[in-house]
């Protein structure tokens, strides 16, 4: 850690946070270091069982990237204007060479769909049936294979049409043109119509439909949370960019390159069939448990109440997300804040599942908010703590140009870089110019954190320990194999989590590992 005086408030820098592979190998960079060591634990399935749902052209585009993911995938070569070594992109060398597993494309579990019933399914005129049936089909398969298939499926992937992701969707832009069908009403459509004569087309089906967002992501991760079904979705024009062009020749939508989506696609393979991910935080200290609160205001609810949980991580790196109650959380002010006992409900459950785990309570448990908490909260956090563990609240917040630092008058500054405040206040530059890669990624001049150490329930901890669990929280996205998020995972995947949970399909699922949310 460098320290910097010009004035009289002090500039330091954060190192980069060190990430354990293979072998008790570390390194900074997810992809050098599967690269070189594999992941941190020896996979306990080599050869793991994906089922694929799909049409088949889907099948087939799913395949062939398969077949390629085995072996090396390179990095396109640079452009005439493009500097000539890229160090922030990386070849992908293969399945079984980074994560020591394979994915056998000849023995995959296949369920093809039928283009002409998705089309049908996706233009049925009222949207939350069309999304709600539309999910139906995708998932019908995987109801009949748990129910009479004795082949276990460790990941199940969907090969997603573009008409499904264009129109099945909150801001469905896909559904503007298309023809809409007769047939297929709701009953709140019923209500509506006095058409006694047409009585034999409509749906009688449930209004369970309208307690779902018509997302399709969405209310697919919530029905398979339920059975405890790892999923991951991905689009047709991900899998095969070249194979969907405009008039003018060029892919209808901007993708990462080859070898990057390799890399994605292959690190959430491993992540949701193993027990383990495939790298932890070398330096994250021992003992300390870290909850990130996630509120998300529930659909159509007419007094607007909103589901709590509380997103769990570990010192592997690993998390779990625990299910709150509803209620109405949200204030005047339009922050979220639970009731004494909503809070202690979900601080007991935490800790439970910490014992469970451990044998003992966590020496520290940091609650990380995007708010300040109230005293009635803080009262039940506090009361919920054992002896022997210290409960912390920070708050994150993410600014937007109020405050600007500069590298060299010029550049951005680099990541690591923090401005103390104070001994509980600070600006954390999570993103910004990055050494290892020669680069800042983002597309304009990096905004900070600002961080807050509110209170504790025995000693509040340095002001620098807390910016550098922020830090090491940068760097488990175990969606991606990026070199850093610009949020800690506690607050970066809160809106994803919350969007599951706040389904109707989702309402039963208490506690689930965190890789079925993302």
């Amino acid at each position: 850690m460098t320290e910097f005086r010009e004035t009289s408030l002090a500039v330091i820098h954060i190192d980069e946070p060190q990430l354990e592979f293979g072998h008790g190998q570390v390194l900074d960079h997810p992809k050098d270091g599967l690269y070189l060591y594999g992941p941190n634990r020896v996979p306990k399935r080599h050869e793991i069982s994906v089922g694929l749902v799909a049409t088949k052209a889907g099948e087939e585009l799913f395949r062939n990237w398969l077949s390629k993911a085995q072996s090396q995938v390179r990095v396109p070569k640079r452009k005439k204007r493009e500097k000539s070594f890229r160090p922030h992109l990386s070849d992908f060398p293969g399945l079984f060479e980074a994560y020591g597993i394979s994915v056998d494309a000849d023995d995959l579990t296949v369920y093809n769909l039928n283009t002409s019933e998705i089309e049908d399914r996706t233009v049925i005129e009222n949207h939350h049936e069309a999304v709600a049936r539309t999910v139906d089909l995708f998932l019908e398969p995987i109801e009949n294979h748990l129910k009479n298939e004795e082949k276990t499926i460790d990941v199940w992937v969907f090969s997603v049409p573009e008409t499904v992701f264009d129109r099945c969707r909150v801001e469905a832009s896909g559904r503007r043109n298309i023809q809409l069908t007769p047939g297929a009403f709701s009953r709140k459509q019923k209500a509506k119509a006095d058409l006694p004569l047409l009585a034999n087309v409509i749906d009688t089906k449930s209004e369970a439909v309208f307690e779902d967002v018509p997302d399709f992501h969405r209310q697919i991760k919530a029905r398979l949370l339920k059975i405890g079904q790892p999923c991951q979705l991905v689009r047709e024009t991900t899998l095969a960019p070249d194979k969907f062009l405009n008039r003018a020749g060029n892919p209808i939508r901007g993708v990462q390159d080859p070898a990057t989506i390799a890399w994605n696609l292959a690190t959430a393979l491993f992540y949701k069939s193993q027990e383990y991910p495939p790298w932890k935080i070398a330096e994250m200290r021992e003992g300390v448990c870290y909850i990130g609160l996630v509120f998300k205001l529930l659909p159509n609810h007419p007094d607007n109440h909103a589901c709590c949980a509380a997103q769990m991580f570990l010192s592997e790196g690993d998390g779990v997300v625990f299910r709150g109650a509803n209620g109405p959380w949200m204030t005047e002010r339009k922050e979220f804040h639970l009731s004494k006992e909503a809070a202690r409900k979900l601080i007991d459950q935490v800790l439970k599942t910490y014992r469970s785990k451990f044998g003992s309570n966590p020496k520290e448990l940091f609650i990380h908010g995007r708010t300040k908490f109230t005293d009635e909260e803080w009262e039940a956090f506090s009361e919920s703590a054992p002896e022997e563990t210290n409960i912390v609240a920070i708050r994150i917040k993410s600014t937007h140009g109020e405050t600007k630092f500069y590298r060299d008058g010029d550049y951005p500054t680099i990541r690591g870089t923090a401005l103390l405040l104070g001994l509980k206040d600070a600006y954390l530059w999570t993103s910004g110019y990055v050494p290892r890669i020669d680069t800042y990624l983002g597309p304009e001049t990096p905004n900070p954190l600002f961080i807050t150490v509110l209170r504790a329930s025995s000693e509040l901890p340095d002001i620098s320990t807390v910016l550098h669990d922020v830090m090491r929280l940068t760097k488990i996205n175990f969606n991606s194999a990026s070199y850093n998020d610009g949020l800690p995972v506690t607050i970066r995947f809160a809106d994803k989590v919350g969007e599951v949970l706040v389904m109707g399909s989702a309402k039963d699922a208490e506690r689930q590992p965190f890789k079925f949310y993302i």
